[in-house]
């Protein structure tokens, strides 16, 4: 499915590639970089550049553009979704995604890819297994295969890969056992100079840091699951619960991994007083030196409201099963801006 993965800055140097099938020349990206130039920012590069003998899929984030490359058509989902898990992994692995970071972690880089992808199609996408084939790197694990000449792949295959639940490893163990959940919703709007709202939707997402011996059975509800309606889940998430109940039940992944995501058109804000509409005011100063703006600028709004989700949404309880310990459980919520132009 994917042939070749490029990776490159915001200055159109590609810095590292990484082939599972035939290599494909660095040519192919030259498509990429024209589309580079038509976009405005590099957030509006089309995430599918169709070439006459490939396909481009691509996402930017961290100041850096993946791009996946082709021959087939496939769903682009399919492939934009792995792209992410990549950079998720990597995040995971290394504290940071950047660009320095990757290079000096080059070798980890190719063997991770190489696990992650066989003969092009995803394997293992899972950190908490991708961690027990290769090993993050340290530095005393650095130093030490610098000395013996090792690596950092493991002796032996991952419990986790061998079970009927693959993103789990088996035998985990904690003298604190904790599972915090975050509710991150991101309003992407536009306004226009009379303040009227051209458009406006919340992007959502439910990330989980579960740290819990054994193998956990664990419940998610709501108080009003009714909002989340366009949803994309785990694959831990067993979804017949969910189109019956609207509960999420799952076993979940040890560490760090994204529950759901969910994408909203319109939501409830509740009762507006029309006698007194909600309205901030500021004031705006120019940069010492900086250029006169246009004579009707956009305005890109960046905010965060802690311990609030916009769109109302709250978790009602959390339950666990198949353990006999009581775990410590935390949920937190934030609301921030995505792209937020107030056009004046």
């Amino acid at each position: 499915m994917i042939h070749s993965l490029f990776l490159i800055n915001s200055s159109g140097d590609i810095f590292l590639e990484k082939h599972w099938k035939s290599v494909v020349s660095r040519s192919v990206c030259d498509y990429f970089f024209e589309a580079q130039e038509r976009a405005t920012e590099a957030e509006n590069v089309p995430p599918v550049i169709p070439t006459p003998h490939h396909y481009l899929l691509s996402v930017y984030r961290h100041k850096i553009f993946f791009v996946a490359v082709i021959q087939t058509e496939v769903p682009p989902l399919f492939v934009i979704e792995f792209l992410h898990r990549v950079v998720d992994t990597f995040q995971d692995y290394f504290g940071v995604c950047s660009e320095p970071v990757i290079k000096d972690n080059v070798v980890v880089v190719y063997e991770v890819l190489e696990e992650m992808l066989d003969n092009g199609f995803p394997l293992a996408t899972e950190s908490n297994i991708l961690k027990e084939l290769i090993k993050p790197p340290t530095i005393l694990r650095t130093v030490v295969n610098t000395i013996t000449g090792s690596t950092n792949v493991g002796d032996q295959l991952p419990t986790g890969q061998l079970s009927v639940v693959p993103w789990r490893r088996t035998g985990v163990k904690y003298t604190n056992n904790e599972a915090y959940f975050d509710v991150i919703e991101e309003i992407d709007a536009i306004i226009d100079k009379s303040g009227s709202t051209i458009t406006a939707e919340i992007q959502g997402v439910i990330d989980a840091c579960v740290k819990l011996t054994g193998m956990p059975d664990l419940t998610l509800s709501f108080m009003n699951p009714r909002l989340l309606d366009d949803v994309s889940f785990h694959p831990c998430v067993r979804f017949k619960r969910w189109e019956s109940e609207r509960i999420l039940s799952f076993i979940p992944p040890d560490g760090n991994f994204r529950l759901l995501s969910y994408h909203m058109l319109s939501w409830d804000v509740g009762k507006i007083n029309p006698q007194k509409l909600p309205s901030l005011k500021g004031t705006m100063s120019l940069q010492a030196g900086a250029s006169k703006p246009d004579e009707n600028p956009t305005i890109n709004l960046q905010f965060k409201i802690q311990q609030l989700a916009i769109s109302g949404l709250k978790v009602n309880r959390l339950d666990m099963y198949g353990e006999k310990y009581k775990p410590f459980k935390g949920i937190k919520y934030m609301t921030k801006a995505g792209k937020f132009q107030v056009r004046t």
